[in-house]
């Protein structure tokens, strides 16, 4: 990267700790008044920084804009893959990623159990909300006034012995998800599946999508599942950094 640029990309987390005037800017970049106003013009013409009536110089609305942007267009499933792939290489089970949207809990990727013997789910199908692991992380991080309302309106079948009995037991799970940033189902939707999921987040820390690692016991047990639960919740925090933009190169 040249010195020009590096320079100016410096500016911008400067201004975001609050407005700064020329003077600040120079010094902080240790270059001189003039190199620091070139440098602050063209990003000013570019619509990244705004200069304000008392001649400090603040982040520009057009900066904005083009965050918002590039978050609208990211696609998490698209960033995810490559290391939900890589999970299913080392543990061998069925790997799901799932997100949130219309009051359904969907799948939106799937990588198959390399085992003869696999669960049937399918990309686009909406999972058993009550019991699914992907489900407890994506509930967990709404709001408590938006976690009871869904909870309240919500059926609770019993799949099995195992399954979310009613709303106070739902609302009662999902805050233990919420604080400890993981969950299972352990044969909540069928007897013989055992899942456990992480969460994947954004930039702002809010949930945007889950995923899982799930298997029938006939493979593996649950308690030998519930050893990957470091594994899992290292691949999702790597998503969740490429994902949010915090898996920044090292400078050269």
């Amino acid at each position: 990267m040249s010195q020009t640029v590096d320079r100016a990309l410096s500016i911008l987390p400067l201004l975001a700790q609050g407005p700064a005037d020329l003077g600040q800017v120079a010094e902080r970049l240790g270059v001189h008044k003039s190199t620091a106003l070139r440098l602050l013009r063209t990003l000013h013409e570019h619509g990244l920084v705004y200069r304000q009536e008392d001649q400090r110089y603040r982040l520009g609305a057009r900066l904005f804009a083009l965050a918002q942007e590039a978050v609208e267009n990211l696609d998490v499933r698209e960033i995810a893959h490559p290391h939900l792939v890589a999970l299913n290489d080392r543990c061998g089970h069925t790997v799901h990623l799932a997100v949130y949207e219309e009051q359904e809990v969907l799948y939106i990727d799937k990588v198959e159990s390399r085992y003869p013997v696999r669960m049937y789910s399918r990309i686009g199908k909406p999972v058993a909300i009550t019991v699914a692991a992907v489900a407890k992380l994506l509930l967990a991080d709404l709001t408590e006034p938006e976690r009871r309302t869904i909870a309240e309106k919500l059926d609770y079948p019993m799949y099995t012995s195992r399954s979310t009995p009613d709303a106070a037991a739902f609302l009662k799970e999902l805050a233990v998800v919420r604080e400890q940033g993981w969950a299972t189902d352990l044969g909540g939707h069928e007897e013989s599946i055992n899942c456990i999921g992480a969460p994947i987040r954004g930039a702002d820390g809010r949930v945007v999508a889950a995923m899982s690692v799930s298997a029938p016991n006939v493979v593996v047990m649950a308690e030998e599942l519930l050893t990957l639960l470091p594994l899992v919740r290292r691949t999702a925090e790597t998503i969740s950094r490429e994902y949010s933009g915090t898996n920044r190169p090292k400078k050269v």
